[in-house]
């Protein structure tokens, strides 16, 4: 059972008390592709002024991590407070690369008793809003959300109503460092506040980019940059850095402009603001790797009131924590399916150890699985026998990518460049990341490290264990378990209407399916769906709308019933763009 605390909460950072109102604002600002590359993580390569100002006001968390180096699945962690590979999540992506793997369509399923966060937080009287990316590897249920897409804004919830927001900028994507070279256009919606009118006239496909000509340049293109020794030094791989950091100091103008947004509306000094990323660098080697260069990420905090400003917390933090520490700051109780703990609890321990897998990325496949503690980062490679570079088409539009390659067939790489392109990999590797932050010096067969391998193995043995992860379950035979020996994906079932007094009560066959209704009255219906929870009154004439939907499901019909009849009047599948 849900519940909420009473006016006021008490919790900790760095053992230090926070006070905070019972149903605080909270506004999630996630970056895409990034690494810590900040001036308050000791990289002063360009200003970002917005997110230093986060940081001199707030608290940065110098241990976050990721649950795989890619977005999706990291993603799906992030909405349902699970590891990935518990629920089929893990597989980046479940809906697309049919050609090349000769596999279906597929969405993650996750325990009928989950939901979303922010259904989560809906149901306990928050307006929720997700401003344009979502990317979950499953269909996002249409009551998930009050508001979900590019007009997604708190401004639209009714005066007083706390709200969870979250703000997506992509500019810093993997795709911003292709040529030809701009920032996406759709990216420019954060200048326009919640201007419907100006955000519609915006190119919305992501891949619409400004001429290189017309692209603001923040940082000057002969700048130092400090590149990791798995890169080449060379002109173009310094024009990608160059274009990483550029798109990084666009971001920070993105974000001022949603900070100053919150300011106008008086509510910078009452709502949580969490910035992060949601998983490691864009760069070859970085992205979609389990090293920490494409897990650890940047996190800051403000908490009202500029509370603990300018402090830091070494505490090591996982993307399944997010959730319910997201529910504890609502005053909610977290759910037991919730694989993550609430980081700011004064009564929990310390999380000991982060966990992270790597499976398929688009058109290849690897299986990877690993374990860190503050000090020492355990990985498992269940296919040694191929190497840790594949050649992944997307990646491969990257020029540093296009450079490794050249210099690998012309034997030009040095021995830390080519250690990515070995032919094989051992079964376990072990890296003292405090020493060796690359990830390049294996200690998994040094003597002196023996105990540490057998500690981090047997803690990477529990985790599996306990959260049901198979790595060398294929992945036809992943798909056939979540559609329970199904030939094809379930459906949940339609919604059904009954009359309690006055009121109506809708319920579906389907276990765990959340219904979304809403009403057409005259011929017209709002955009956004209304959350069943309860018994409710209704018009006297028009329809109610219903749709049901069990996540990794496909959403039901669209079940219209005449609401002076309250019969049904049609059940269409006109509205389930999941259909195949």
């Amino acid at each position: 059972m849900l519940g909420c605390c009473a006016q006021t909460q008490q919790i900790k950072v760095a053992e230090q008390p926070l006070q905070l109102d019972a149903k605080p604002n909270i506004l999630w600002l996630v970056v895409e592709d990034m690494s810590p590359i900040l001036a308050a993580y000791g990289d002063n390569t360009i200003a970002t002024p917005n997110i230093s100002q986060l940081a001199s006001q707030g608290v940065t968390y110098t241990n976050v991590y990721s649950t795989s180096g890619v977005c999706a699945p990291s993603r799906a962690a992030l909405a349902m407070g699970m590891y990935p590979s518990s629920f089929g999540a893990n597989h980046m992506r479940t809906t697309s690369n049919t050609e090349q793997t000769g596999l279906p369509k597929y969405e993650a399923v996750p325990p009928a008793s989950a939901k979303m966060l922010s259904q989560y937080m809906r149901e306990q009287g928050y307006y929720t809003t997700n401003n344009l990316k979502t990317d979950y590897q499953f269909k996002a249920p249409k009551a998930a959300w009050h508001e979900n897409g590019p007009y997604a804004h708190w401004r639209h919830r009714p005066a007083g109503q706390p709200f969870f927001a979250v703000v997506n900028f992509t500019t810093t994507h993997e795709s911003g460092l292709f040529e030809p070279y701009g920032f996406r256009k759709i990216e420019s919606r954060h200048y326009f506040s919640d201007d419907a009118e100006r955000i519609a006239k915006l190119p919305q496909h992501h891949s619409i980019k400004t001429k290189e000509s017309e692209t603001a340049v923040h940082l000057a293109k002969d700048s130092e940059f400090d590149i990791p020794p798995y890169l080449p030094d060379t002109p173009l791989v310094r024009r990608d850095m160059w274009k990483m950091y550029n798109n990084l100091a666009e971001t920070d103008r993105q974000i001022g402009a949603v900070l100053q947004q919150l300011k106008g509306d008086g509510l910078y000094d009452s709502t949580i603001i969490v910035f992060y990323a949601d998983h490691g660098g864009p760069l070859p080697r970085q992205k979609r790797l389990i090293y920490d260069s494409g897990l650890k990420v940047p996190m800051i905090i403000r908490y009202p009131q500029a509370q603990l400003a300018g402090s830091r917390d070494d505490q090591l933090i996982s993307f399944v924590d997010f959730a319910p520490t997201t529910m504890a700051l609502a005053g909610l109780a977290v759910p037991e399916h919730m694989q993550g703990i609430n980081f700011l609890s004064a009564q929990a321990s310390p999380r000991e150890y982060i966990h992270a897998a790597a499976d398929r990325f688009d058109e290849v496949t690897d299986v990877i699985r690993a374990v860190k503690d503050q000090r020492f980062k355990y990985i498992r490679n269940y296919r040694p026998e191929q190497g840790y570079y594949l050649p992944l088409a997307y990646r491969e539009r990257i020029p540093t990518m296009q450079e490794l390659l050249r210099l690998k067939a012309q034997g030009k790489l040095t021995p830390a460049q080519a250690q990515w392109f070995r032919q094989q990999k051992p079964v376990e590797e072990l890296f003292n990341t405090a020493t060796d932050r690359h990830e390049l010096n294996n200690l998994a067969d040094h003597p002196d490290y023996q105990d540490k391998l057998a500690e981090l193995r047997g803690e990477l043995n529990r985790w599996l264990n306990a959260i049901n992860d198979q790595p060398e379950l294929p992945e036809r035979a992943l798909i056939q378990q979540l559609w329970q020996d199904r030939d094809a994906q379930p459906v949940t079932a339609p919604a059904q209407l009954q009359r309690q007094g006055d009121k109506l009560h809708l319920s579906s066959a389907t276990d765990g399916a959340s219904i979304a209704y809403r009403f057409n009255v005259d011929g017209q219906s709002p955009a956004n769906w209304q959350l069943y929870q309860t018994p409710f009154k209704a018009p006297a004439s028009g329809q109610l709308q219903v749709i049901s939907h069990r996540i990794g499901y496909l959403e039901s019909d669209l079940v219209t019933f005449d609401l002076a009849t309250l019969q049904l009047a049609k059940a269409t599948h006109a509205l389930n763009t999941n259909k195949q």
